[in-house]
C-alpha cells in the first residue's frame, strides 16, 4: 500500500510513503472522526490511499488571508 499526500488547495504532492507494513493506525487515522476520514482521505483505483493535507505555501497563503477560506477553490 502506498500511501500519497496532497496539498488540498493546489494539488501539489507533499510526500510519499511506500511500504507494505504501514497501517492505519501507525499513521494516527484512528483518531480521525468518520467526517474527518470522508473529508481527508480517499482511495485510489490502484489501491493507494490518498491524504488531503494543507502545504506550507497554502497555510502560509490563509494564514495572510483568511478570507480566501470563503472561496470554494481559494488557491488555485
Amino acid at each position: 500500500m502506498s500511501v500519497k499526500y496532497i496539498c488540498r488547495h493546489c494539488q501539489t504532492a507533499i510526500g510519499e510513503i511506500d511500504s507494505g507494513a504501514i497501517d492505519e493506525a501507525r499513521l494516527g487515522f484512528h483518531f480521525l472522526t468518520p467526517e474527518e476520514r470522508r473529508d481527508i482521505i480517499s482511495y485510489s483505483l490502484n489501491g493507494d490511499t490518498v491524504v488531503k493535507v494543507i502545504c506550507d505555501y497554502c497555510k502560509e497563503a490563509l494564514d495572510t488571508n483568511p478570507e480566501l477560506s470563503l472561496l470554494a477553490n481559494p488557491l488555485q
